[in-house]
């Protein structure tokens, strides 16, 4: 926040009346374990209040709400041999990203400390939950109506709520936002004056009013910023792009770290995956033509559920489209809330959504439940290797590959093949045959035997059962996905 903001905000919370859970005035009382305990209560009240951050003010007499001045300094402030500002993160569970602001108001130096609002979890200080009961600061634990309603607001929350940026005038708000491509985007007529305007992005929650002016929600800046490194920490959440040369990451020949919102820049960035990818030739009937490796209608449900199902509290990271010779690669951070074996038949289930539901409603993925089916149909139509669904510790990996003749997979490739040919014939009420898996693989009728052996070994491998165990004819022999 600039010095205009600042001011704008102090003067708000001055004359605010009444005990708040969320703000605390001191003149200068600088103890780091007062600190430490008053921002566990705040950031917990905070939340509780609904209110994306809670204040501590040094410099402002707590009962008038005179500013008086402070001469506590925050930068030059230890605990032990420990710089205050560190000791205080290290101590907090989890980990909040604390900003001292000093500024003067009348002459007389103020130091104000911005709080987030908990997040996941109560946050503790040195291992203790805090919470404001009116003007004192209490554990949480000795006050269990407090604790069972803060988690309740907690289990409730969710990441689009969250602030990115606040204390800014309409203008500014206008200045930072692509406003007009969210008109486009809903199909909405663009307002005539500002306070329209105004009020369309706050009724879909990319604003929010308080006592400071406008905040931009995070809702807002990752779908809508024109630029993301307006936004300290969401500026990681832009989707990157790389391509490298060969099959490894050891060389590459182009990147392009995302800065737009994901609704602002969707399209050129779908454009721009698809400038890099290999071309294959198809030769028709009369003439040949040069083809995408991969469909775009993939890699845009793909690159869309990437956007939409990434857990955004696991900082320093964001999507990442990774193009190789022979594969692409999308990645988002944090593990999938659907286990990757069911993610045809299982309802989708979404950390964010009110990020899934206005994205769906602007036409950037798939109608709910339907992307992944149509991502494999895709690969069955293209006649491409099954797409993997890899969990990593922290990420989710979607592998799609390039096309390879049936004689050179591998025999992993080929039973998972086999296993989401059979999710997707179950979805679409049908059921996987020798013969429907030779059309997948486009084997010759009297190669039966090698579809046959392939089914064997999806059988051995627990993820395709038979699904008409009377029946006497193997050739006749249907199967369903272990799970049906």
């Amino acid at each position: 926040m600039n010095s205009v903001q600042l001011t704008r905000l102090l003067s708000g919370l001055c004359r605010l009346s009444g005990e708040r859970e969320w703000l605390e005035f001191k003149e200068n009382n600088d103890s780091p374990d007062m600190i430490g305990e008053t921002i566990s209560a705040l950031s917990n009240g905070a939340r509780l209040r609904n209110e994306p951050f809670a204040y501590l003010l040094w410099g402002v007499q707590d009962g008038t709400r005179q500013v008086v001045g402070t001469s506590f300094e925050p930068a030059a402030a230890r605990k032990g041999n420990e710089e205050l500002e560190h000791w205080l993160v290290r101590m907090l569970t989890p980990r909040l990203d604390l900003r001292f602001h000093e500024l003067k108001f009348e002459d007389k130096r103020v130091v104000m400390l911005e709080v987030p609002a908990a997040l996941h979890m109560p946050v503790q200080f040195s291992g203790t939950e805090y919470i404001r009961i009116g003007s004192l600061k209490k554990k949480l634990k000795d006050y269990p109506e407090k604790e069972r309603e803060l988690w309740q607001v907690l289990n409730a929350s969710r990441f689009e709520q969250g602030v990115a940026m606040s204390a800014l005038e309409a203008d500014e708000v206008l200045a930072l936002l692509d406003y007009p491509r969210y008109f486009e985007m809903t199909s909405q007529p663009l307002p005539g004056n500002k306070e329209a305007l105004i009020a369309k992005l706050t009724a879909d929650s990319l604003l929010r009013e308080g006592i400071d002016g406008w905040s931009i929600t995070n809702l807002g800046a990752i779908l809508f910023a024109k630029n993301l490194n307006e936004f300290g920490p969401l500026a990681r959440k832009g989707l990157r792009v790389i391509k490298y040369k060969g099959k490894n990451r050891i060389v590459t020949e182009r990147e392009a770290p995302g800065n737009k919102g994901y609704a602002v820049g969707f399209e050129a960035a779908i454009g721009y995956i698809n400038n890099l990818l290999p071309l294959s030739e198809e030769i028709g009937q009369a003439l040949r033509k040069e083809v995408r490796t991969y469909p775009e209608l993939s890699i845009r449900e793909l690159v869309a559920n990437a956007l939409i199902h990434q857990d955004f509290t696991i900082g320093g990271t964001g999507p990442m489209v990774e193009i190789f010779d022979d594969r692409l690669e999308i990645t988002n951070p944090g593990k999938p809330l659907v286990d990757t074996l069911r993610m045809m038949d299982e309802p989708p289930r979404s950390r964010n959504e009110s990020l899934a539901a206005l994205m769906r409603r602007m036409n950037i993925c798939e109608e709910r439940g339907s992307g992944i089916d149509k991502v494999v149909f895709q690969a069955e139509m293209y006649q491409l290797p099954a797409p993997m669904f890899m969990l990593k510790e922290q990420a989710m990996v979607v592998t799609m590959y390039s096309r390879v003749p049936l004689k050179d997979m591998s025999k992993d490739d080929r039973v998972r093949a086999c296993y989401q040919h059979a999710c997707l014939k179950y979805v679409s009420n049908e059921v996987l045959t020798n013969t429907s898996l030779r059309r997948r693989f486009e084997i010759s009728e009297g190669n039966s035997a090698q579809a046959s052996r392939i089914i064997g070994d999806a059988v051995d491998a627990g993820f395709i059962k038979v699904a008409n165990p009377d029946n006497k004819s193997r050739k006749l022999t249907q199967y369903q996905p272990f799970w049906a």
